[in-house]
């Protein structure tokens, strides 16, 4: 089974070719997507990574969590399914 992780902190101008090459120096890397926005197309700084086997994921949350990539120091871990997420009550109308 596959072990999603969430990677923020991202330099804009990373591509998702960019963010599986260095995600697969830890395993099989099955899926990768940077969350643009909707209007721009342009990165928001962050995105996921699916990784085959949950012991790569593991190495791969120790190794780049807080380590230094293009310019930025990367947060990473697991992430979490969309219901367990706070939510944003601050929007404004």
């Amino acid at each position: 089974m596959s072990t999603k992780l969430y990677v923020g902190n991202m330099n804009f101008k990373v591509v998702e070719d960019d963010l599986g090459e260095l995600f697969a120096q830890y395993g099989d890397v099955e899926n990768v997507k940077i969350i643009t926005d909707r209007e721009t197309y342009r990165s928001k700084g962050f995105g996921f990574v699916e990784m085959a086997q949950q012991e790569e994921a593991e190495k791969a949350i120790q190794e780049l969590n807080e380590a230094e990539w293009m310019d930025r120091k990367l947060v990473v871990n697991l992430a979490r399914e969309k219901n367990d997420r706070p939510r944003n009550n601050n929007y404004r109308y």
